[in-house]
């Protein structure tokens, strides 16, 4: 079986003490590219150092919302460089994030449209990271166009999710997908075309259900296929397939060296 796991921050010091023996037990179950996307630019040196030692691993570069505070004006200016040095997959994890209290939405949006545009300048896909801002992300969408990407942990409406769909994006679904009480993202999850769906497991966050309390791994993704095979009536095999096939449409995986 051939997984991708489109969302895991393996780069971050919760995976220092044993990464390797993690890459190797993901591969084993089938994981064998995964798409690592940076939160802030004081950490892109050592996630491109590691995707460039471990095959199957692809770098994306972007500025998170939720560490506003630690992102600098300079540091767009740095990710436009890095952009060109380094061609990433995808310019991630970006977006806005309305959950969390106390963000400067202001400050969110700038940041978000400064990255857009370096992303539709280097022709390249996004990692968006949204939570409670689907409406205000879309409307930036719309005004930025891009070429596509995947919206992570996707938690909207059936609604939101077509206006995504039609402007290329794929969506993100992990370990939520594991938990019988996550009725409206299994509900999401087997009424959207197959087309329209990656895996994810945004390790070490979101773990599944098997693993509750405990670090979240890229070993994991298989937890989550088994879950969309349950919620689609569909055998696991086949969605591993359209889901692999999903993943290398929209990063161009297959135009890419491991």
């Amino acid at each position: 079986m051939d997984l991708i796991d489109t969302h895991c921050h393996l780069d971050v010091e919760e995976f220092d003490a044993d990464r390797q023996a993690v890459l190797q037990r993901a591969r084993e179950q089938g994981v064998r590219r995964l798409v690592i996307p940076a939160v802030d630019a004081a950490h892109w040196e050592h996630l491109l150092r590691l995707c460039e030692r471990e095959t199957g691993l692809f770098p994306a570069l972007g500025l998170h919302p939720v560490y506003l505070d630690r992102h600098r004006q300079t540091d767009i200016e740095a990710l436009e460089r890095a952009v060109e040095q380094h061609r990433p997959i995808a310019v991630g994890e970006i977006g806005l994030d309305y959950f969390v209290t106390g963000l400067d939405r202001d400050g969110q949006q700038r940041l978000f449209e400064a990255q857009l545009e370096i992303a539709r300048n280097a022709d390249l896909p996004v990692i968006l990271h949204v939570r409670k801002a689907h409406d205000q992300v879309l409307a930036t969408l719309r005004r930025i166009n891009v070429r596509g990407g995947t919206a992570h942990a996707f938690n909207g409406s059936l609604q939101q999710a077509q206006q995504y769909l039609d402007m290329g994006f794929k969506l993100g679904f992990g370990g939520t997908l594991t938990y019988a009480r996550s009725t409206r993202i299994r509900k999401l999850a087997r009424e959207l075309p197959l087309e329209a769906i990656v895996l994810e497991t945004d390790a070490p966050d979101i773990v599944v259900s098997a693993h509750q309390g405990e670090r979240n791994s890229p070993e994991y993704l298989p937890d989550c296929l088994q879950a969309l095979a349950e919620v689609r009536d569909a055998s696991a095999a086949s969605l591993a397939e359209q889901t692999t096939r999903n993943a290398c449409a929209v990063f161009a995986l297959d135009t890419r060296a491991d």
